[in-house]
Order: C-alpha cells, then sequence, then structure tokens
C-alpha cells in the first residue's frame, strides 16, 4: 500500500468530496499593467502570459517586475494564492495555474485571477494540469482569436478535495517527479548540443582550406545565376500561396507553411521559388541567428514573402547543397554577424551586404566530396535530435499519465 493509499484509508475510506471551485475559493481579477511598465528591478509581478510559458506549478520568485510609481494602481497576490490565466493563444493556454508561495505579495494582471480557498495552493496548480480540469474547463472557454476563461466559468469546474495530508503527499510526489523530468531533460538536451558542438567544429575543419589549394575565393553576387532578391509584402487574401516564416526551420524550406496571399498568378510567379534556391531570413531578434539559410529542394507554385532573401546560384560553379553548408559555417556567420545592422530591435542583413560576403569555392567534384561527408554527418545529428526528442516526448507522456493517475480519487457518494 502507497503513503497516499494508507492516508485515504486513514481519513477519508468512503472517498473524496468533489466540489465547485466557486464552493470552496473565491477569484479576484487581477489589474493592468504592460510590458511597457516593466523594469529590472521593481515590484514582483507575474504577467499572465508568462504562466504558461515562464513558470511551472509553484514559484517562489517572478521573472518579471514593474514600476514602483505603478504600487497603489496594481492588485496583488499573497502567498498560498493560486494565479490562473484566463487569456491564451490556445484552449491549453487558459487555465494554466501557478502557485505563489514568495514571502512577499505580487501583482498579477488583469487578464489573470488569483484562487483563494483552504486548499493547498500547489496541489490546486497540479490539477489544474490534468486532463480532467482540461475537458471540464473547455466548455467554459471562449472560441475567439484569443481564447478567454472567464472567473464564473472557472467557478462552476469541479476539483476532488482530499483531506490536507493527502494533498502535501500529492504535492511532494510531483515535485520530486517534475525534478526528476527536468533533470532528465537538461541531460538529454547537454547530450546533444554536445553532439552538435562536435558536428559543427568538424564541418568548420572540412571547409577550412589551405593556402595553395586548388580553391577561389569570390565574393556571393559572383556565383549567382541571377541577382539576389528580396520578396515582397503580402496581406492575407485568397490568391497566390505564399509562405510563412515558419516555412525556414532546419534545413530545407517546409512549403507545407504557407499562406493564400492576394497576388493574381502573374505577380505570385515573380517570386516562385525554384529547385535550387536559397531562402535567407532578412531579420531576427538573435544576432547568432541572422541570415540563416533553408534549401529549395523542389519547384513550387509558392513565392517568397518580403522576409526573405531569395538566392538562386549558378550551379555551373557552386552546388545548392555546398552553398548551403559554407553559409553555416562559423567564418561565414563572422562575416554576416558583422554586416547585420540593429534596427529597432531586430537585427537585419541587405542584399548589399549579402552580396559582398566572401566564400571558399572549391571545384565542383570536390564540393561534392564534402557535401557527402558533411550529409552522412548531418543524418545522424539530425538522427540522435529525433531520438532525444522521442525520449523526451515519452517521459512527457508517462509523467503526465502518472500525474492524472494520482489525481484522480474514487468519488464519495452522498
Amino acid at each position: 500500500m502507497s503513503e497516499i493509499d494508507r492516508l485515504i484509508a486513514e481519513h477519508c475510506p468512503d472517498g473524496i468530496e468533489v466540489a465547485m471551485l466557486g464552493e470552496i475559493g473565491t477569484f479576484v481579477r487581477g489589474r493592468r499593467f504592460t510590458k511597457a511598465d516593466m523594469v529590472e528591478e521593481g515590484i514582483p509581478c507575474i504577467h499572465y502570459g508568462e504562466i504558461y510559458t515562464q513558470y511551472g506549478a509553484s514559484a517562489r520568485t517572478t521573472v518579471s517586475h514593474v514600476r514602483e510609481d505603478l504600487r497603489d494602481q496594481l492588485r496583488y497576490a499573497q502567498s498560498g494564492d493560486v494565479i490562473v490565466a484566463g487569456v491564451g493563444e490556445t484552449v491549453e493556454d487558459v487555465g494554466k495555474a501557478v502557485a505563489w508561495l514568495g514571502e512577499g505579495e505580487v501583482a498579477f494582471h488583469d487578464d489573470s485571477f488569483l484562487f483563494r480557498s483552504e486548499l493547498d495552493p500547489t496541489y490546486v496548480s497540479y490539477y489544474f494540469q490534468t486532463s480532467t480540469f482540461r475537458a471540464e474547463k473547455e466548455q467554459y472557454v471562449s472560441r475567439a482569436k484569443m481564447k478567454r476563461l472567464s472567473s464564473s466559468g472557472l467557478s462552476r469546474v469541479t476539483i476532488p478535495v482530499p483531506p490536507p495530508e493527502v494533498q502535501r503527499e500529492i504535492v511532494r510526489i510531483l515535485d520530486k517527479a517534475t525534478e526528476l523530468r527536468a533533470d532528465l531533460r537538461a541531460e538529454l538536451r547537454a547530450e546533444l548540443q554536445a553532439r552538435t558542438r562536435q558536428y559543427q567544429y568538424y564541418r568548420d575543419g572540412i571547409l577550412t582550406f589551405t593556402e595553395g589549394a586548388s580553391v577561389r575565393r569570390a565574393r556571393l553576387r559572383e556565383l549567382l545565376k541571377e541577382p539576389l532578391a528580396n520578396g515582397r509584402s503580402v496581406p492575407d487574401g485568397f490568391g497566390y500561396p505564399v509562405l510563412r516564416l515558419t516555412a525556414l526551420h532546419g534545413s530545407v524550406v517546409d512549403v507545407s507553411q504557407h499562406k493564400l496571399g492576394s497576388w493574381d498568378d502573374a505577380t505570385g510567379r515573380r517570386f516562385r521559388i525554384e529547385a535550387g534556391d536559397l531562402l535567407i531570413v532578412r531579420g531576427n531578434g538573435s544576432k547568432d541567428l541572422i541570415a540563416r539559410a533553408c534549401m529549395v529542394e523542389r519547384t513550387e507554385e509558392i513565392a517568397f514573402p518580403d522576409t526573405m532573401i531569395r538566392v538562386r546560384p549558378d550551379l555551373d560553379q557552386v552546388s545548392q547543397r555546398y552553398l548551403f553548408y559554407i553559409w553555416e559555417c562559423s567564418a561565414t556567420r563572422v562575416q554576416l554577424q558583422r554586416s547585420a545592422k540593429l534596427t529597432s530591435g531586430v537585427w537585419k542583413v541587405s542584399q548589399d551586404d549579402l552580396s559582398e560576403i566572401i566564400l571558399p569555392v572549391p571545384p565542383l567534384e570536390e564540393q561534392e566530396r564534402i557535401v557527402s561527408i558533411l550529409d552522412k554527418f548531418d543524418e545522424m545529428v539530425t538522427g540522435l535530435s529525433a531520438d532525444l526528442s522521442a525520449e523526451i516526448e515519452a517521459r512527457r507522456k508517462q509523467y503526465e499519465h502518472y500525474r492524472d493517475k494520482l489525481l484522480t480519487f474514487e468519488e464519495r457518494v452522498a
């Protein structure tokens, strides 16, 4: 018999009471503050979006603070309160909760609620993660573009109310399981990062050429079949397919990531992607990620937007895959980062910047040999990444099954 089974047998052998949240506690809505109000040091605060992106089941410190002069305008949660997100982009986001266990009070946003009750706050927060809670809350979530959950809707959602001893034991077990899962995830990601760095070191070594080798140096503009081309801004519509920025992820353009733009076919085809092209991201918030490239594998009736620059290489001089690999190597990245300019918080590169990037160009036969080697290493790293991602996902599902089972009780019959 587990400790939880023993406690239930001792304190509630006839089953667990189930109550609506509104019957056992109260909900209070927060007050508005904006990201512009946030400062490095000030009043501890929790923004509703941070609940499902930054926090786990409980917190003792905050990741954000707001200005001191707003103190009298804000609303505060006390230690032992549960703060619940009332707004989110998905149904899964709304209703996520964090138990505030810090020593002092914390300001909370008006798109969130505090829930105050006699229940263990972390027990409540964990229960709000369960599939049972999610299924019950969904009937109260508005289906607008931004999903919303009201306090009146939350008040009607039910929760098991085991004795305090059972609540505390559940929290102890789940806290430990969460810690172990986080440690495993960190170990797996560290392993992947180590293997990736090893691959990058080897790749950079292969793409470093000695003086006197039969390798010429050329500017990117000298290796093109057509000049570099910016895409064009296009509003949503019902015309020609246009790539989304999310299509540029990994090494190959994901053509499934597109929308319909309000272009006619003739205009769209001027910006059509073709097999052999590379597409480069024009801007990024991180300088390390500026001008990352993806390869177009086949010609498609899909255009590229103004967030991308098209590179159409002269395949008689340079192969697409060699150009991709040399573009991603450290020596090229240094040149790109030197060329980048910060505009309104975004690092950007222009066609002129890219045109002047100097690249080593060996004979085509040597390019193909290099590509063959790097393809094998890339395949190994990609396979390892998939294996580790699958392991992380399997452990996540295992944890969620265990958590849901732990928070499922035999209900007391009146």
